[in-house]
């Protein structure tokens, strides 16, 4: 079993469609392997994967390539994926099965509060991170590069609660599918619209808010 560094934190229909979505995903990129698989949520949120067959142990390790995975155990110096659960003046706090307490000189992402720089890089919650692990723990070097690059373009705006269809959809049915590049999965709940050269961020952010009952917060280059 492989528990993936995502989490599934909505209700009902939504749920649902989130869990459907998700079997699509595993479906992709393990489906051409010889196993057999069951999607699950354990009770913490995060979705689990069983994976039976030949191929398991290639199976496990593409989706943990490609959603990170939850482990019992944490050594010293290596990388894992959490996800943002909370924010204050000491830093961030990340869920990767337990909490992972990132201290605010261990952020690495410029000056300011915990708080600003969330803000400035528009880094929603539930959003999966990576971080190195230690006394104390601090986010990794490629997750801090990856974060860089977002300042860089044309900017974006960040969801979560919400697929990556069902953002895409928000930004049709709300006028601005010419004013964005795409929308890129940054987890299963947590979405990132890439705007266009000449789009206004914050703009988008204010068209597409009422349709999505989501936190939203753009990054503006």
């Amino acid at each position: 079993m492989v528990v993936l560094a995502t989490k599934c934190y909505v209700e009902g229909d939504a749920r649902e469609r989130a869990l459907t979505g998700l079997r699509s995903l595993v479906d992709n990129a393990i489906g051409e392997l010889t196993v057999e698989y069951e999607v699950g949520v354990r009770h913490d949120d995060f979705p689990s994967v069983t994976v039976e067959g030949e191929d398991s142990v290639a199976a496990r390790n593409v989706l943990g390539e490609e959603w990170g995975a939850i482990t019992p155990e944490f050594e010293p110096g290596e990388t894992y994926t959490g996800t943002l659960t909370s924010w204050d003046e000491s830093g961030f706090v990340l869920d990767a099965g337990e909490d992972i307490h990132v201290p605010a000189d261990e952020i690495g992402l410029g000056q300011g509060s915990p708080e600003q720089i969330r803000t400035r890089y528009g880094l929603v919650q539930h959003l999966p991170l990576q971080f190195v692990y230690g006394e104390p723990s601090r986010l990794a070097d490629d997750e801090r590069d990856r974060l860089y690059d977002w300042t860089r373009g044309a900017g974006r705006v960040n969801v979560n609660s919400a697929t990556r269809g069902e953002a895409r959809a928000t930004v049709n049915r709300a006028g601005h599918a010419n004013d964005i590049v795409t929308v890129e999965r940054l987890g299963l709940l947590e979405q990132s619209v890439i705007c266009r050269e000449g789009t206004d961020p914050p703009g988008l952010l204010a068209s597409i808010g009422g349709y999505l009952p989501a936190e939203l917060l753009c990054v503006v280059p």
